[in-house]
């Protein structure tokens, strides 16, 4: 009891001791600190676009997650005719902090892929692109452990158990139990399809279709781009989707032995939208991002403050999607897009990341 009270008084000193600590209600977030903050408080606030907010938050009210948390404030967005004074009248922002007292984490980025691909297995178009497998189970054990409520237990029957489902690796030698949405032409574009979660695809008979992440093998996602620092190939440092991608090209025979490191392996299904998140909502630039919803559910509304290049990023957003890489509650992969500067942009993108969260003010902590 002494140690957490005296986490808390470190954290009102660092915070400032007017700033109130709140524990927020389960819908909005959970395992982590919140401190109260005002509007002139947040970095670039004054200078937002809210019409844009007030459009992205009636796009983010199409789904069900999202109106369970903001209830009747996404049928009184329909009507409301002066943005600012809407968001100045309902929320509050809370800066996140996470349990060690620390207010900053880190921003990536993510853009929708584009790959070539065919219906038709060939010599050049060779890859296949999965739909979910017909014997993965997924096994939710939130009805008996609660506090498992983020947790899936994938795999597939053997003898009458529960076994790990197959790894990259593993697939590749046996004769996964999938439908082939397409065959692509590259392993590489590929895996790094599987790390963006959605694409599209451009066929070779002029056609395209939109493809999204829709189940995944149950392995832990495992960073390709810390393993080649590991092996000193590249410098922590320099790790980033390009130079990933040109040290693939460069040494052919050693693909697999690298991709193969990361056992997760992601399946599809045909959407007919570009770049669909998690949320099941088209995904907007600059607008959804990608979070940990053990710490931040989908659907919340946040406030964002990182560098985007050498530009400033002040940002009202919105938790739309997730990603095997993101892990913490002070931590985001926002969407930048399907342009090629959008994929130029993402693939570096590494910058200190503070995060706000808007609570509605009837849901305040008392």
């Amino acid at each position: 009891m002494k140690q957490i009270t005296l986490f808390l008084l470190i954290l009102l000193l660092l915070a400032g001791c007017t700033k109130e600590i709140i524990t927020p209600k389960v819908e909005h977030a959970k395992n982590i600190h919140l401190v109260k903050t005002s509007f002139s408080e947040l970095p670039g606030f004054s200078q937002q676009n809210y019409e844009n907010f007030l459009s992205n938050f009636i796009h983010n009210c199409q789904s069900t997650k999202s109106q369970h948390i903001y209830k009747n404030l996404c049928k009184k967005a329909l009507h409301v005719t002066a943005p600012k004074v809407f968001l100045a009248n309902n929320f509050t922002p809370y800066m996140i902090v996470d349990k060690a007292g620390k207010n900053e984490g880190l921003l990536t980025g993510y853009y929708e892929a584009k790959i070539y691909a065919s219906l038709h297995v060939s010599k050049r178009y060779k890859y296949p692109i999965y739909a979910t497998p017909k014997d993965l189970v997924v096994v939710d054990l939130s009805s008996i452990y609660p506090e498992l409520k983020h947790y899936r237990l994938r795999g597939r029957i053997q003898n009458n158990k529960i076994v790990p489902y197959f790894t990259r690796k593993e697939s590749k030698f046996h004769d996964l139990n999938a439908s082939v949405i397409c065959y692509c032409d590259s392993k590489i574009d590929k895996f790094f399809l599987e790390v963006q979660g959605s694409g599209k695809v451009l066929l070779d008979d002029n056609s395209s279709i939109y493809i999204g992440y829709d189940n995944q093998n149950g392995h832990k996602y495992k960073s390709i781009g810390k393993y080649l620092a590991q092996k000193g190939e590249i410098p922590l440092a320099d790790v980033s989707l390009q130079s990933i991608r040109q040290w693939l090209y460069e040494h052919p025979t050693r693909i697999d032995e690298v991709l193969n490191y990361n056992k997760s392996l992601v399946f599809f299904s045909k959407r007919d939208k570009s770049a669909t998140g998690a949320l099941g909502l088209q995904l907007r630039a600059k607008s959804s991002i990608a979070v940990d919803k053990k710490y931040i559910p989908l659907g919340n509304m946040l406030y964002l403050s990182s560098n985007l290049g050498n530009e400033k990023l002040n940002q009202i957003v919105f938790a739309q999607d997730t990603g095997g890489a993101i892990k913490g509650a002070i931590r985001a992969d926002i969407f930048l897009g399907s342009s090629d500067e959008a994929l130029e942009v993402a693939g570096k993108l590494k910058s200190p990341l503070k995060l706000w969260l808007f609570i509605p003010k009837n849901k305040e902590a008392k």
